[in-house]
């Protein structure tokens, strides 16, 4: 072709057309002009097929089809966008519109790209189970991970030497194996490389051509402070090795705790219950707590109600930035004796005239709210 032709001309619509029609346009003249459609005029076929999508590739993309309207096809050359240049995004139109039917890579000149390039191997996680005293205070510890690492002998190559590796013979290298439906090519991943379009003459006899062996691998683990039940950690890198020297996944730990026989954790804050005897609720007293750090003294006001609540600040869980402590909740739980003894039940029955209540239904107290809180 001689003169570059207006590229609204080209895809025969107007100037003012909208993008699904610039889009069907395009659709229909690369399916009539696309080469593996005109064997016999391929090389003029080509050459049509480049104009169309060179010019699709302008009008498809409002900021380039605005500088060309203003500015013609100066504006996209000094841009970049004008010419044989065809991006990559022009390139998932194009499996888009037609899916995987034509090998447009050499129709520009591209190859298309074959499953050689390095791959990222995969994340790996661990279920580990820690004592409740473990999330508070943070644990050093050791895990055994099975995992796919590098080989050592082929050095994750797969072979016995580089020379050993070949491009694949039913594919020619590409990768894909084309077969011909009609007018249409179809491609398919070649069954003899995998589509990587390499073979292995020689595999490493250790890693039986994989270039990768399964291992059990010994990890340090710092658990820190006030983790929780389903935390997950992330050790990065240490997940399976990648292949054809593709970096290594990570490894995540997700944490179960083991349930404590008295302490329940809410957020950074624990509660509990303490039973007490009516002398003790009545009279008030001094009790031992048990908290995270050891035992710690409370004192019960004289006169404390069933369901009252008493706070210890900084006796919860740290937190897990390293920020403060929760607190403990401690609820009174008032207990009275099923059974009494001659003695006791005589000297009570002589307090029962001066202890007297009217039975009345009373509203909800501040006690019963906190039994609410604690569950």
């Amino acid at each position: 072709m001689n003169a570059k032709r207006d590229y609204y001309e080209v895809l025969g619509v107007a100037r003012d057309a909208d993008e699904q029609t610039i889009k069907s346009a395009y659709r229909k003249l690369a399916m009539q002009y696309h080469p593996d459609r005109n064997p016999e005029r391929k090389a003029e076929a080509e050459e049509k097929f480049k104009e169309i999508t060179e010019a699709y590739g302008v009008l498809a993309d409002s900021e380039k089809r605005a500088t060309y309207d203003r500015y013609g096809f100066a504006g996209v050359s000094s841009s970049g966008t004008g010419g044989s240049d065809v991006s990559a995004t022009i390139f998932s139109d194009f499996e888009d519109l037609f899916g995987s039917f034509f090998d447009f890579g050499e129709v520009f000149g591209r190859a298309r790209p074959r499953h050689t390039r390095a791959e990222q191997g995969a994340d790996l996680r661990y279920e580990l189970e820690i004592s409740f005293e473990e999330t508070a205070s943070g644990l050093d510890t050791k895990i055994k991970i099975p995992r796919n690492e590098i080989c050592g002998s082929c050095h994750g190559s797969g072979s016995r030497s580089v020379s050993a590796i070949a491009s694949c013979p039913a594919c020619a290298g590409r990768g894909q194996i084309r077969h011909s439906q009609g007018f249409f090519v179809v491609s398919r991943t070649c069954p003899q490389c995998q589509g990587t379009g390499q073979v292995n003459r020689d595999p490493c006899p250790d890693c039986a051509g994989e270039g990768r062996v399964r291992r059990e691998k010994i990890l340090n683990l710092k658990i820190p402070p006030g983790v929780d039940e389903g935390t997950r950690l992330r050790v990065s890198g240490e997940g399976e090795a990648g292949l054809r020297g593709g970096h290594p996944g990570d490894l995540y730990v997700v944490l179960h705790v083991r349930q404590h026989p008295y302490f329940e954790r809410r957020g950074g804050d624990l509660y509990m219950t303490i039973p007490v005897s009516v002398t003790q609720a009545a009279l008030g007293a001094e009790i031992a707590v048990p908290t995270l750090d050891g035992t710690q003294k409370l004192r019960i006001p004289e006169g404390t109600q069933p369901g009252a609540v008493f706070r210890l600040r900084g006796k919860g869980m740290p937190s897990l930035n390293g920020h403060g402590r929760g607190d403990l909740y401690v609820g009174v739980e008032v207990v009275v004796p099923t059974r009494l003894r001659g003695e006791q039940r005589r000297l009570l029955e002589m307090l029962g005239p001066s202890l007297r209540v009217e039975n009345k239904p009373v509203t909800r107290s501040g006690g019963e709210k906190a039994r609410d809180v604690l569950g």
